[in-house]
């Protein structure tokens, strides 16, 4: 069990959100800290190998430095709440794909000592491991994934399947020892995106011990940038339903600030010269307009005020807010 949660010095919620990706700046930390977000899992890893990938945690070492008494770099629960208790918000790293570790088993140790905390398996196509949600054919998990999920099981680095295709999702839950996490996503029959997941995933991932994020992305929404705040409580509340309320949290997927080559950049990488829509249309070219309740990191008091209006209690608030997170991170960062 997880210590107490510590008082933030302005008394706000705490907050876990276990995706964001956007371009980082002294107004997006200070907008962390007066929203009370205690951690963020930001992506620090898209398409890059091993090298680029070095130099993208240098670059965090030294908004650290510049930034200290806005940000601190999580790596466990302590630096989490230590990081609230002082108005600040921890950064979790994460990969959205297995690219650093390239064809090495070794590397998966050296990132989690350099703080990685997350790694995706696949990101949209098929990788060494597994399969992504893009792809026709989902033949699973590959004969390396199941070493990689084995080493990652060992050293305490997160398996995320936000990107993975069903088959290779489902797959990962039952071969892997620890919990597994969707850090970014939706349910598919709220809004048939690509990218969201099953009712079937969905409920082995609960069963499983594993947690799931809520998507604040755009076109993992129904209705996109016109959903309501009602809306999206309403299918939170559902899926609480569905698969219990210690098993769902925060994942927003914020791009905040990102221009429109980044998006592209997520996308394509370096695998094809043509432009890669991602649900096949041409309008999703670019970032989509966040919904007017949460344009940012202070649109989680919306989230708070509409998930108390649709039945949830406030130690179920607390619950999706950052506290079921924690006792993820409790279990799943350190060495087993």
């Amino acid at each position: 069990m997880i210590k107490s949660i510590r008082k933030h010095p302005n008394n706000k919620q705490f907050i876990v959100d276990a995706l964001q990706y956007n371009n980082w700046s002294k107004e997006i930390f200070e907008q962390m800290n007066s929203s009370g977000v205690a951690a963020v899992h930001v992506t620090i890893c898209y398409h890059e190998d091993f090298r680029q990938t070095i130099d993208n945690i240098t670059r965090w070492n030294s908004l650290f430095q510049k930034y200290s008494d806005l940000i601190v770099q999580g790596c466990n629960i302590e630096d989490i709440l230590s990081a609230y208790e002082s108005g600040r918000t921890a950064i979790i790293f994460g990969f959205q794909n297995c690219s650093p570790i390239e064809n090495d088993i070794n590397l998966i140790e050296v990132c989690h000592s350099l703080g990685v905390r997350f790694m995706q398996l696949s990101y949209n196509n098929q990788s060494l491991l597994a399969s992504g949600c893009y792809e026709k054919n989902d033949p699973g998990i590959t004969r390396m994934g199941r070493e990689v999920i084995k080493e990652m099981n060992r050293v305490g680095l997160v398996v995320d399947m936000s990107h993975s295709a069903s088959k290779s999702t489902l797959e990962a839950i039952e071969i892997s020892e620890r919990s597994i996490a969707i850090t970014h996503a939706n349910p598919h029959d709220w809004h048939p995106a690509l990218r969201n997941k099953s009712n079937e995933v969905l409920k082995a991932l609960s069963q499983s011990g594993g947690m799931l994020g809520f998507s604040l992305y755009p076109h993992h929404l129904k209705n996109k940038s016109q959903c309501s705040l009602e809306e999206f409580c309403e299918m939170v509340a559902r899926t609480a339903d569905m698969i219990g309320i210690d098993s769902i949290g925060f994942g927003s997927d914020l791009c905040q600030n990102q221009p429109d080559s980044v998006v592209e950049w997520m996308r394509n990488g370096k695998w094809t010269k043509s432009l890669d829509f991602g649900e096949g249309s041409l309008t999703n070219a670019g970032f989509p307009d966040q919904p007017t309740w949460f344009k940012n990191n202070e649109g989680f008091g919306n989230i708070i005020s509409g998930l108390k209006s649709v039945g949830f209690s406030e130690d179920e608030v607390n619950k999706i807010s950052g506290e079921n997170w924690m006792k993820f991170f409790e279990k799943s960062f350190s060495s087993g």
